[in-house]
């Protein structure tokens, strides 16, 4: 295409060559550039909560997800199911089948509230962990947080082809021919809504990867961030080489951090582990040498940074500047005032070479005690200044001024022994306690137990990523949808704790059992959805009670856990000062479900959209009331809008109210209603309740 722009750039007829451009232009939209990949059949939907009828998509609980039945009758415990297009039926026990939907077909979510953990009654702050298929939690997640998330971190399937994740409720594993598209088939679905949920204006998504689809995955990120700015980290994560037959060892992995809006990484005081390599930023106050070298450093290169500067003869003053003179005059025509020698900016080989301030900046730099003078040389003297780096140091506080050297200029006197330095480190992350083995494995198996997680993240690998950007916003909200062992929420109390933050995380998680786990149960006659099945997958045996042990400080038998978070000396027995709720995500018929339950159903839903703040809210039975207001959640649903006075009284005997939802389907019943609410978040609820919420529509 870039060789046709340029021929149709050699027609002389201007009209024709624009409309051929036009028309070229169109097909240059149609056509694909970067990463291509083939389709796949999009994933279908398990959904366990809606009971087998007959017209429903079925398929066996035992089989892949994607080959589905239509349910033609029911008899007692079997239904008879046939193929779309097809005469042929099969009878099948009911309890085997599952109800699936389509890609496209909508479905309508609530979370079910299984479990908490409250270590900290007195604080609003709840974090979720949600048990779903990570694309329709985000889904969801779409409508209660675009474009609010401050950082997304995310540790995906490496699709290492051994079994690691699964497509369509199949595993993936070496033997699939279309293993590379899948994964970017899976990524691709759930990226683009990851995408709407950050904040624009000032947000990062952070991926880490291995080198099976590094490169893939740097193709999609730059297809589908195409504003952004994307760099990539190696950092090391075995310290202890893994060997690999015939190829070099294994021991980084990759982390791509995509920079949305104005996303940047905060300088932060590191350890001694980051400090490899020279950086610019120092621990002490650094003077300047106040004559350029290097490029750009000769006279007639900036001729007005060529003059002279007058010392008195015992060196210790500056007692002037003189203006800067042409390129023809020899300096040696300028005098010196009496009693001073004039300095200029010679090089060592005895060449005129030109200063790094103008004559008006150093003047401001003399009289704030900026400029040190060193001592007489063959060349003149060593004049030395603090650049904008370090008075920004001292200006704010970093450097405390404690005098002025008033046998040196009135140059300032400082003390830096307190000051850490902060700076923002290399691409190539080194990092002890990265190590996956010892502070991910270990860690994991000092909580849990050996074996119930395979390579778990180093907490201090997700740590660190994660502060260098939101260290400075303690407020932030942060979203990992392949939450796996848990690790991200584990971090970011560990963030909380060391700055005192109030920072919240949202981790989705399946509930997946291994491959091996799969197949053993399988033999014992349990299937996806039992009990036996279900206790075993990731979020009930590892994210969840992970995720209580170490906000209470101790293991999954209650024993207190032993030593110090590493960098902060916070006891691991003393947990973390906050609290955490566990959801399932599941799905309602909407036509087997009355009114009355589907509010009830959609309050936790409503809890997140207002800020998860206090504890999530519960009906305690079926009735409904005309109006909820919550301060201790700082929401508020008026429910019956008859009722609006009185709501409206309500709200302003509590300032603390600052969501509030309408139920109306009245759009401007509802103008009228929030028209007095110009301080606080207004939202519209149909009283069709479950339509608020839908999914999957193919978008």
């Amino acid at each position: 295409m870039a060789l046709l722009q340029d021929l149709i750039q050699q027609i002389d007829d201007p009209a024709l060559r624009d409309r051929i451009l036009q028309e070229t232009n169109k097909l240059v939209k149609q056509k694909k550039f970067g990463l291509v990949f083939e389709e796949h059949l999009p994933e279908c939907t398990p959904l366990y909560d809606i009971p087998v009828r007959k017209g429903a998509k079925v398929a066996l609980k035992s089989g892949k997800v994607n080959d589905f039945y239509i349910v033609l009758k029911i008899n007692g415990d079997i239904a008879v199911c046939g193929k779309k297009g097809q005469k042929d039926t099969v009878e099948i026990a009911i309890q085997d089948l599952v109800t699936i939907a389509e890609f496209g077909e909508p479905i309508y979510p609530y979370l079910k509230p299984i479990d908490s953990v409250c270590n900290a009654p007195d604080s609003d702050l709840w974090h979720t962990l949600i048990e779903a298929d990570n694309y329709h939690a985000l889904q969801l997640l779409e409508y209660l947080y675009a474009g609010k998330v401050d950082c997304i971190y995310i540790d995906p399937p490496y699709n290492t082809r051994d079994k690691d994740w699964k497509y369509n409720n199949d595993y993936v594993d070496s033997t699939d021919a279309y293993k590379h598209s899948k994964w970017l088939s899976m990524m691709q679905k759930r990226l683009k809504i990851a995408k709407k949920l950050l904040n624009p204006n000032n947000s990062v998504l952070i991926v880490t990867i291995d080198e099976k689809e590094y490169l893939h995955l740097g193709c999609l990120l730059e297809e589908m961030f195409p504003e952004a700015h994307i760099q990539m980290i190696s950092d090391l994560i075995n310290r202890v080489l893994v060997a690999r037959d015939n190829e070099f060892g294994r021991s980084c992995e990759y982390l791509f951090i995509v920079y949305i809006g104005n996303s940047a990484p905060q300088k932060l005081a590191l350890e001694d582990d980051w400090n490899h390599i020279e950086h610019t930023t120092k621990g002490k106050i650094h003077w300047a040498n106040l004559s350029r070298t290097g490029t750009n450093s000769k006279r007639e290169d900036r001729p007005g940074m060529f003059y002279p500067i007058f010392v008195s003869e015992d060196g210790r003053n500056i007692t002037g500047l003189g203006d800067p003179i042409p390129l023809e005059q020899d300096r040696k025509t300028i005098v010196a005032p009496a009693g001073s020698i004039a300095i200029w900016p010679i090089h060592t080989d005895g060449s005129e070479g030109r200063w790094m301030q103008g004559k008006d900046s150093l003047s401001k730099l003399i009289q704030k005690g900026y400029v040190k003078l060193g001592r007489f040389t063959e060349t003149g003297m060593a004049i030395s200044y603090l650049n904008r780096a370090q008075i920004q140091k001292i200006e704010s506080g970093d450097y405390i001024v404690i005098g002025y050297d008033n046998d040196n200029n009135g140059t300032v006197i400082v003390d830096d022994s307190q000051y850490e330095a902060s700076y923002i480190p290399d691409t190539q992350w080194n990092i002890k306690i990265h190590d996956a083995a010892r502070h991910g494995t270990n860690l994991l198996a000092s909580i849990l137990g050996p074996k119930r997680f395979s390579y778990p993240k180093s907490l201090y690998a997700v740590h660190d990523a994660i502060r260098f950007f939101v260290a400075n916003n303690p407020e932030a909200l942060i979203v990992d949808f392949f939450a796996g062992s848990g690790t991200t929420l584990h971090a970011v109390n560990l963030l909380n704790a060391e700055d005192n933050g109030h920072r919240r995380c949202i981790m989705v998680t399946n509930n997946e059992v291994s491959a091996d786990e799969a197949d053993m149960l399988s033999t014992q006659g349990y299937a996806p959805g039992d009990a036996e099945w279900e206790k075993l997958g990731i979020a009930h045996h590892v994210t969840w009670p992970r995720t209580v042990c170490s906000i209470k400080g101790h293991d999954i038998n209650g024993t207190p856990l032993k030593g110090n978070y590493i960098g902060s000396d916070i006891p691991m027995a003393d947990g973390f000062n906050t609290n955490a709720t566990f959801f399932k995500l599941g799905f309602l018929d909407k036509n087997a479900v009355a009114l009355g339950r589907q509010f009830k159903e959609m309050l936790p839903t409503l809890w997140m959209k207002a800020g998860a703040i206090g504890k999530c809210p519960v009906l305690e039975d079926e009735t409904l009331p005309n109006m909820l207001v919550l301060p201790e959640n700082k929401m508020a649903v008026l429910l019956d809008e008859i009722y609006c006075q009185e709501f409206d009284a309500c709200l302003n005997r509590d300032s603390r109210i600052q969501t509030v939802f309408i139920v109306t389907d009245s759009e401007t019943a509802y103008r009228e209603m929030i028209s007095s609410y110009e301080d606080k978040d207004c939202y519209q609820l149909y009283r069709d309740y479950l339509d608020n919420f839908r999914i999957n529509t193919g978008r």
